[in-house]
């Protein structure tokens, strides 16, 4: 059964660091582009980051350029979201899928970044 879990999310302090993972079963990641995602309250669903198959190129979106560093261990079927300085505007819940958005989404992990 292809399922995604995204972990690692939490509370921290503004300029604190996280690391997000996206753990895949029943299926192995190293075929897809993956992304990273995050939706604010009442906000649209946004493409955060993007690694190649390969680890080859990666994408990120204007506002964490700089700030937070995608990479992908296709030995262990994961994926993950260094996320440093963090700023109030980074609070989100964050979410991993295929580059295209392709898979349901699942349940994602809530990122709080305090005032």
């Amino acid at each position: 059964q292809l399922q995604l879990v995204e972990s690692g999310g939490g509370l921290v302090q503004p300029g604190g660091s996280l690391r997000l993972s996206c753990a895949a079963s029943g299926f192995t990641l190293d075929d897809y582009a993956i992304g990273w995602f995050r939706q604010a309250p009442g906000k649209e669903r946004e493409g955060v980051s993007c690694i190649t198959r390969n680890g080859g190129r990666t994408y990120y979106a204007d506002s964490v350029k700089g700030r937070f560093t995608i990479s992908r261990d296709n030995a262990k079927n994961t994926v993950y979201l260094q996320m440093n300085s963090l700023k109030p505007e980074d609070t989100a819940v964050y979410y991993c899928n295929s580059q295209s958005g392709q898979w349901d989404w699942g349940q994602g992990t809530q990122v709080t970044v305090s005032s």
